[in-house]
């Protein structure tokens, strides 16, 4: 399907002509005759974020907004990260990313790490991916939960908690929360379609959803759901000025320099662009009352997931082999390997609740995993061939055309084990008082399971992504217990305290003890002031620890290095560290006939943060290696050469090739940064005679600041490519690349039979810093404000069936190019750079406006 870009003004005049005939409507309706609003949202009792029962919205003493199961249903959105992301202003969807960053998208909040959020199911914690965010950039190092492995049609509603709360749920609970609240009903029940596409064509979209909920027996519920969902990939890369390149390095004596070695000539390189990807996912839901009171419920969720991406194009001269005397192409108009993941995600909640002598309890155990099988298509081990053609030519045999091409690269897997107990009672003394505690044992575990030698063999594998060798394989686990307690007392009618603490013990980062106090004061029936400290503590991921791979590209070769293998212990002096954290806010919150109004200010300091180190180069533009193989004016530092070498992946072509370089990255301990901002949200419905408009508008403005990096160790100092260890694009990643501001205004509209979702996003700037060449230089990629506009219009044909047609980023926006001087160096080196016209952090993407449309049938 395409949009042509001519239908634009006609997207336009439908946006207006929607806003006016609403503001008209309003208008003519006579006061007299609308009903009352009522007080729905501030009304909703929310279950994140306090201990006690029966807190309604606006009666909270830390910064919520909910997201109701409608507002999820209008979005636009086939997922649940896009979904989030267009509605809350502080969660922030990754919209690209390098190699298998591509596959597994992340999100954050407040413009922190996935690491730093929590993210619950009916208030139980959620297993993460295994899938670790290698590539450089601001998801770096994420291994949060992939939202998108939960079906929307199972969702309730969800409850984002703005505030640190380590100390309530989990010591990662820096940045906040996210409840995921899911269906119980015991009857009814949805069908829906969906199928959309780019205007500018590609990623043409495909999805169908059901939900229905069942009473097997009396006081019991059960409620499924599923999902299916196709989207093909997406190209949004420039011209590739590489063919022109005289060397015959890059080129071999056979192919012209200027041959358009593939049709797409001169767009030969198709990776700046979404991943093509499919998914199927379920959720089953039930529960069972007994005759005492006593609560049995259960979650169990599936999902599987194939994405593919393809990665950097392949110069006919950069692979050949000898055959005797004569040497080979395998390749000879050039390749574009692909990197793809075959993904099975699951888990399973089973718990218990009641109430006994007037204490609540609730006993569970949640155990979930996540298997991501790693491929390498359409590509070729050039050492394994080179084997196969000399045994062919020892043999007398003529020279074989047929080749590995496809390679199973490993296993990625991630497993978490959660149980589980909370003990609650809201105690009759003079003073309202609310007494919690609990106790909580989890167990998590990542492994890196090898793949297939082909994949591996020789120097350096398969190329763009050599299989996990064996010395990168193994199995990790860690143990962690926890105790918490929590008291809420109202000393004055209008006065909250809410005061919490957790102890903790991981098996292999000893034992820490946080707190959280937080406060509320209602002056007046409509006005109220709130605040919360808290302190926090994370330990790194198993996948920081552990995680290694080589990463090959057609003229480098770089390591990710395991941060605790002896190796980087002997380099940094530790592995890593947990991080700390010190959090405070400070907000206002105004309710009044329908209207809710909160306004919070807060500072998070993160001390020891973990980080992607720099890159540290052993070999960078050698000019070549001198004919007696001695090391030329290419080498930068000889121990992170021996380090990157010690590990078998490095491509000879990185030493070879006058722009190659070789290298390593790792995890590690040693940023220090400040965080602060403010969260706006309002909310109101209004009701006239033709139906009503819930009107939102939320936003945020966040600042992140680098306030102390740890040096580089001595023994890898050469400036000035090896200077940091995290060097000026390290610290621009933190800073910048977060909007300094994000709005949304919102409105929903229903008349009669026919409603209307707007949403209009104004992104506010950011930046990207680009460090290359050499000598180093610094390109920085400005991003202004942008407003980004989504609508949904949907007509209810019947009782039971409704049409929606809607758009997103109706205008067909996309960001600014990268800056002028990078483009113009990437031509000059004739690099793969090239392709990337847009920046990736770009918040709302790069692929230009999407369009859609859906039925709906509701029984």
């Amino acid at each position: 399907m395409t949009f042509s870009t001519g239908k634009h003004g006609v997207a336009s005049m439908v946006a207006a002509a929607v806003a006016l005939a609403i503001a008209a409507s309003a208008r003519t309706a006579e006061p007299d005759k609308a009903p009352e609003p009522r007080d729905t949202t501030l009304e909703e009792v929310i279950v994140t974020g306090t201990r006690a029962t029966g807190v309604a919205l606006s009666e909270s003493a830390t910064p919520i907004q909910v997201v109701s199961g409608e507002a999820l249903a209008t979005s636009g959105k086939a997922d649940l990260i896009g979904t989030l992301a267009q509605i809350v202003p502080s969660f922030q969807a990754q919209s690209f990313g390098g190699d298998m960053s591509n596959q597994t998208l992340q999100a954050k909040l407040r413009g922190l790490s996935p690491n730093h959020a929590l993210v619950l199911i009916d208030g139980k914690r959620r297993h993460t991916t295994a899938n670790l965010a290698v590539a450089t950039g601001a998801f770096q190092g994420g291994a949060g939960v992939d939202l998108n492995f939960i079906p929307v049609g199972a969702i309730d509603h969800v409850e984002v908690l703005t505030d640190g709360a380590a100390a309530t749920y989990g010591t990662d609970a820096i940045a906040g929360v996210i409840n995921i609240i899911t269906k119980k009903d015991a009857t009814g029940g949805n069908l829906s379609v969906r199928s959309g596409a780019y205007y500018d064509q590609g990623g043409q979209s495909l999805g169908a959803s059901g939900n229905i909920g069942f009473e097997p027996a009396a006081g019991a519920y059960l409620n499924l759901s599923v999902e299916a969902r196709s989207k093909d990939a997406t190209d949004r890369g420039g011209p590739d000025y590489r063919v022109f390149n005289p060397s015959a390095s890059v080129n071999p004596p056979a192919v012209s320099s200027n041959t358009p070695y593939i049709q797409d000539y001169p767009y030969i390189n198709h990776i700046f662009g979404e991943a093509a990807n499919s998914a199927q996912l379920a959720a089953l839901s039930a529960g069972y009352k007994f005759g005492d009171g006593t609560d049995l419920y259960s979650l169990f969720t599936w999902g599987h997931k194939s994405a593919t991406s393809l990665e950097n194009v392949r110069l006919p001269g950069q692979i050949s082999v000898l055959y005797g005397t004569q040497r080979v192409y395998p390749y000879p108009y050039g390749f574009n390997p692909k990197e793809s993941s075959d993904e099975r995600d699951y888990s399973g909640t089973l718990g218990l609740a009641g109430e006994a002598a007037g204490w609540k309890w609730d006993l569970s155990t949640i155990y979930g995993k996540d298997e991501v099988n790693v491929y390498t298509l359409d590509s070729i081990n050039s050492s394994l061939y080179q084997a196969q053609v000399t045994r062919a030519y020892a043999a007398g045999a003529a020279l074989p055309l047929v080749f590995q091409q496809d390679f199973r690269d490993g296993v990625l897997e991630a497993s978490q084990w959660t149980t589980g107990l909370d003990i609650s009672r809201d105690l009759e003394t003079a003073i309202p008082v609310t007494v919690a505690f609990g106790l909580e044992y989890r167990k998590d575990t990542y492994e890196i399971v090898a793949g297939e030698p082909s994949s591996y063999y020789g120097s350096p594998g398969a190329q763009s992504f050599p299989g996990y060798q064996p010395w990168a394989a193994g199995h990790h686990s860690r143990d962690n217990k926890a105790i918490y307690a929590n008291v809420i007392v109202k000393p004055l009618e209008p006065w909250t305290i809410d005061v919490a603490g957790r102890h903790e013990d991981y098996s292999d980062f000893g034992t820490t003890t946080i707190g959280k106090f937080t406060t509320r004061y209602d002056i007046t029936d409509a006005f109220a002031v709130r605040g919360t400290y808290s302190t926090g503590f994370r330990a790194p991921t198993l996948a920081e620890e552990f995680y290694s791979a080589g990463n090959v590209s057609p003229t480098s070769t770089f390591l990710q290095l395991p941060p605790n293998s002896p190796g980087a212990i002997a380099i940094l002096g530790h592995g890593l560290e947990p991080e700390k954290s010190k959090s405070i806010s400070a907000g206002l919150v105004f309710k009044a006939n329908g209207f809710l109004a909160t306004l919070d200010g807060f500072q998070i300091k993160l001390k020891n943060r973990i980080a992607g180190s720099s890159s540290i180069y052993g070999w960078y533009l050698s000019g070549g290696l001198g004919q007696n193989g001695v090391a030329g004016a290419g080498l930068v530092s000889q121990a992170a050469l021996d380090i990157a070498q010690a590990y078998g992946v490095v491509d000879p072509n990185a030493l070879l090739d006058p722009n190659g370089s070789v290298g390593f990255n790792l995890f590690a301990n040693g940023i220090d940064t400040t965080t602060s901002g403010v969260d706006l949200v309002l909310s109101y419905r209004s009701a006239f005679d033709f139906g009503s408009v819930d009107w939102t508008f939320s936003g945020t403005r966040v600042k992140n600041k680098v306030t102390s990096f740890a040096p580089l160790p001595q023994v890898f100092y050469s400036p000035p490519r090896n200077s940091a260890l995290f060097d000026s694009s390290k610290e621009a990643d933190l800073e910048d690349a977060t909007p300094d501001f994000v709005l949304n205004l919102g409105a929903l509209a229903k008349f009669g039979d026919i409603s209307v979702n707007l949403r209009e996003v104004l992104y506010g700037s950011s930046q990207v810093l680009t460090r290359t060449g050499s000598p180093v230089q610094d390109y920085i990629t400005k991003l202004g404000a942008q407003p980004i506009t989504n609508l949904d219009l949907g007509y209810q044909a019947t009782e039971h069936l409704n049409f929606t047609l809607g758009a997103q980023n109706v205008f067909n926006k996309y960001p600014t190019k990268i800056n002028g001087s990078l483009l113009a160096y990437y031509r000059s080196a004739y690099s793969n750079g090239t392709v990337s016209q847009y920046p990736s952090i770009s918040p709302y993407g790069f692929s230009g406006g999407f369009y859609y449309g859906k039925v709906t049938y509701r029984f």
